[in-house]
């Protein structure tokens, strides 16, 4: 490390930033660019996101005291270089790996990690609750909140906002880090407010001036307050957003300057009360590729540094979420109702392709999950279809729009959960664990998980056909390369399960993509001498009763496997189906605990939890004697 990175290696905290000249400063910046490139390109992460804040995070910790001063990263994959001058240089390396640091923001890991950032929109809440808190304790630390990347379009980050603004005296600094971009493109309209504001000729030479001659002079710069509020508003025509809800706004600056950036938050250093710096970035700045392709470097995978040349994975199965999105476009085509939905995840969930053909049927609505369902409700009461795709753990911020805007109203609103599941070494804030066992409560919501390529195809169009809430959950990754593409759509009808396999011993109970692997251990069971009947039960809910009672009355012993918590999940479901109905049934749940789960590979994080291959083939073993 010290042949390539001279000013790297002498950093293992902000005190040691401190210490650094501005010229310094600089060249470490550019370092620490190159280090978290080199290490993205082998051990893959968020790349972009985080190559557009290094010049943020290394101002934020080269002024402020932190940890004492306490610094709240909104959107947590934008963290990398604040990791990295917090003392995590090295562990860097084993970042995302089973054992190694979190891609995000974690309390337990580190002090300066202020509040965990795994989802959108939290920073402003977190940091204003820090701040307050310090006010009652009559403690002087300073709090920041950093947020960007699309994330201020979620509603908390509004209701923070509106809380904070009222509080005048509360010491809150938020720093909107623009980049014009989500994980896409951004959408709406306070996109387009933050530009006109960013792009704004007259009023960015006006600013360039007043900071030039205010920023040594936080005492006169506060007396000019006011009057610099007025001028803001005459040059935009219009009055701040930010400083109609009480936030002193200053800016826009640009977040690479570091002289600017170090010079204008020395200068916000000491102004009381809630402030909002608007701060201009570029995502994946200073490496080519991940500029001229942000969304695609957002998350790249393995890649060659020197080159750009992403290293994809050989050829295999179709993607599920390309499943989806193909699917979806095919149905669009067929039935003029049907419409897509996402929150800022259009690649992500593949809904791009869609977005592509029919860009007038296809709605990305920001950062805003539970938007995004109520949203989808009224297009469902106008006579609409619409397939609003959410990843699985974002789906818990609209757990009380899924009950109360659609499934009360028994509208039907397709809802596609992707990342069902362990997914792997985004860990513990997305693994989408939760969803069978706290959506299974809700009357009237049929939830689906297909066990490869053609169920889902079949199942979203059996969603369409249904009139009814229809929620259909899958994995992250790759299938079973089953054809599908070209194949003609079956209407499955709703709460029917099937048998795979017939045995006299033990029955295997699955469902989702749980069931491929769980076939696996069937099939080496019956190699063993045990007799295995596999069933798959395709519904969460409504679950299969006819199934289930052949398997309580040929069987004394049934195995459950599913991808998602124990706790209220589906093999508690089948207890207390043979329970209710009086079978003589000792049932043994394989899936995950009542515990978090951390970071690894699909995997490892299966085998940890007891569920891969091997522990169900341990299960039917142990469930016959053997």
């Amino acid at each position: 490390m010290a042949e390539n990175f001279e000013l790297l290696h002498t950093v293992s905290s902000p005190r040691d930033l401190k210490k650094l000249s501005p010229e310094e400063l600089r060249r470490y910046c550019d370092e620490l660019r190159r280090y978290i490139i080199d290490q993205c390109a082998v051990n893959p992460g968020h790349l972009a996101s985080s190559l557009g804040a290094v010049e943020l995070a290394a101002a934020l910790h080269y002024v402020y005291d932190t940890p004492e001063d306490k610094i709240v990263w909104d959107v947590g994959h934008q963290t990398y270089a604040h990791k990295i001058i917090t003392g995590r240089c090295e562990a860097f390396r084993t970042k995302r790996r089973l054992g190694g640091i979190s891609g995000f923001p974690r309390m337990a890991e580190s002090e300066y990690d202020a509040f965990g950032g795994g989802h959108a929109s939290v920073s402003i809440s977190a940091a204003f609750g820090m701040a307050k808190a310090a006010e009652l304790r009559g403690e002087r630390r300073k709090v920041v909140a950093v947020i960007g990347d699309g994330s201020m379009t979620g509603g908390l980050a509004f209701e923070g906002l509106n809380n904070a603004g009222a509080s005048k005296r509360t010491d809150l600094l938020v720093i909107l880090n623009d980049n014009h971009m989500a994980i896409d493109q951004a959408t709406g309209a306070l996109k387009n407010y933050l530009l006109k504001i960013s792009t704004s000729v007259h009023y960015n030479r006006f600013k360039q001036r007043l900071w030039g001659l205010l920023s040594h002079t936080p005492r006169l710069l506060r007396l000019c307050q006011q009057a610099g509020n007025a001028v803001k508003q005459g040059v935009l025509n219009k009055s701040n957003l930010f400083e109609s809800l009480n936030f002193r706004y200053f800016g826009p600056v640009d977040g690479h300057n570091l002289g600017e950036l170090v010079r204008t938050l020395r200068a916000m250093h000491d102004i009381e009360g809630p402030k909002l710096l608007h701060v201009m970035t570029v995502k994946g700045k200073g490496y080519l590729p991940a500029e001229h392709d942000q969304s695609v470097w957002h998350a790249p995978g393995c890649f060659n540094p020197d080159t750009g040349e992403r290293i994809a994975p050989k050829g295999g199965p179709a993607r599920y979420q390309d499943v989806f999105g193909e699917t979806l476009l095919e149905l669009a085509r067929l039935d003029a109702r049907v419409v897509g939905v996402t929150p800022a995840m259009p690649s992500g969930c593949s809904m791009n392709i869609l977005m592509r053909e029919m860009p007038d049927r296809c709605f990305d609505v920001g950062i805003a999950e539970g938007h995004a369902v109520t949203f989808s409700a009224g297009l469902a009461a106008a006579g609409m279809v619409p397939f609003c795709n959410i990843y699985s753990t974002f789906m818990q911020r609209a757990y009380d729009n899924v009950i109360h805007d659609v499934a009360i109203q028994d509208l039907p609103v397709v809802m596609c959960l992707d990342r069902g599941g362990l997914v792997g070494e985004d860990g513990v804030t997305h693994h989408g664990v939760f969803d069978m066992a706290a959506f299974g409560a809700v009357p009237g919501l049929v939830i689906a998980a297909p066990m490869n390529e053609p169920e889902l195809r079949d199942l979203m169009y059996t969603a369409l056909r249904s009139g009814h809430p229809f929620m259909i959950r899958y994995p992250r990754g790759c299938g079973e390369g089953l054809p599908w593409r070209g194949e003609a759509f079956r209407e499955l009808p709703v709460g029917r399960g099937r048998r795979l396999r017939d045995g006299s011993d033990v029955a295997l109970v699955t469902v989702g993509t749980a069931g491929n692997a769980a076939a696996r251990a069937a099939e080496r069971a019956v190699e063993a001498g045990v007799s295995v009947a596999h069933y798959d039960l395709r519904f969460v809910k409504p679950l299969d009763e006819a199934l289930l009672d052949e398997a309580g009355r040929r069987f004394r012993r049934v195995v459950t496997v599913e991808d998602g918590c124990l706790r209220g999940g589906v093999g508690e479901a089948v207890a207390a189906f043979f329970n209710a109905g009086g079978y003589d049934v000792r049932v043994r749940s394989l899936g995950i605990g009542d515990e978090w789960v951390e970071h690894g590979t699909p995997a490892q994080l299966q085998a940890l939890c007891g569920y891969d291959e091997e522990a169900v083939l341990r299960a039917l073993l142990a469930a016959a004697g053997k």
